[in-house]
């Protein structure tokens, strides 16, 4: 055990005693159930309606099966800021199919009619939803069986009020935390935090490669443990088992997104799956012995 892991492993056990807003959430179980396992959650990003919704929705149904704790749903925008060319080509393929806000939330009704247990996320950008209207969107989120929401674009400073109306419906939002967060905004993001903390791993866009993630991270999982109860869950970068495993002997999840979708345009769904296996696999035994 390398000394960040020692000194993640002490701060568990200053965190037990906290109480997140939703303890009884999906993901506050899932996580929970993870704890008494002593492993990590692999979290499984996809995009909804790539290549086209039918194959879409068979990957979603069948990720749990193959190992995927937690499921990040992105929400397809023609503008994604933060996303890499993977990420941008699946948003662009599955816009081209026809996918709207609110065939993403009939995929999540139709998977909840099969497994009520798994965690789904929606991510994406802020534009959508104002379209929708927030007030409308959040209800139909909630009513489809949405877990929480990572919105890449909603800075904490206007975000107070988009968070008070999503817990009182059950929906956690989840902040993201990158590098170059000053400490000072620290608290402000992690105060509107739900379900877990999303902790970019490096600088860059979704599916930079990087050998070094678990090194430079550095502190900063420490700091977050001091701050927040949540889990941490560590994105942008994990491409491989190996990189998966590493992730995991230091922070609550693992974040797999560009990765998954290329292989999935690579070799269908049974690729995307074999990959997720594999991950899960590597995630699993990270810590024994």
């Amino acid at each position: 055990m390398n000394a960040l892991s020692s000194k993640t492993e002490t701060l568990k056990t200053e965190t037990q005693n906290h109480v997140s807003p939703n303890t009884d959430s999906r993901l506050a179980r899932r996580f929970a159930a993870l704890r008494v396992e002593d492993r990590a959650a692999l979290v499984t990003y996809v995009m909804a309606g790539d290549p086209d919704p039918a194959t879409s929705r068979d990957l979603l149904a069948r990720l749990p099966a193959a190992g995927a704790d937690v499921i990040e749903l992105g929400m397809p925008f023609s503008d994604p800021m933060a996303d890499g060319v993977a990420i941008q080509r699946a948003g662009q393929r599955a816009l081209a199919k026809g996918q709207t806000l609110a065939r993403t939330l009939e995929m999540v009704r139709d998977f909840r009619r099969r497994d009520d247990d798994t965690p789904v996320v929606l991510m994406g950008y802020l534009n959508p939803l104002q379209r929708c209207g927030e007030d409308r969107f959040l209800q139909a989120a909630a009513e489809a069986g949405v877990d929480g929401l990572i919105l890449v674009d909603l800075p904490p400073e206007h975000g107070a009020a988009l968070t008070a109306k999503a817990r009182d419906l059950g929906l956690a939002r989840i902040p993201l935390v990158a590098p170059t967060t000053p400490p000072g905004r620290l608290p402000a993001l992690l105060a509107q935090g739900d379900g877990f903390v999303y902790r970019i791993a490096f600088n860059g866009v979704t599916g930079s490669r990087r050998s070094d993630i678990a090194a430079s991270l550095g502190e900063s999982l420490i700091e977050l443990k001091r701050q927040s109860p949540l889990p941490v869950a560590v994105g942008f970068g994990v491409r491989d088992g190996d990189t998966a495993a590493t992730v995991a002997r230091i922070a609550d999840a693992v974040v797999v997104g560009s990765a998954l979708v290329e292989r999935l345009a690579e070799t269908g769904v049974e690729g995307a799956l074999t990959l997720t296996r594999k991950l899960a696999e590597s995630i699993q035994g990270a810590r024994r012995g």
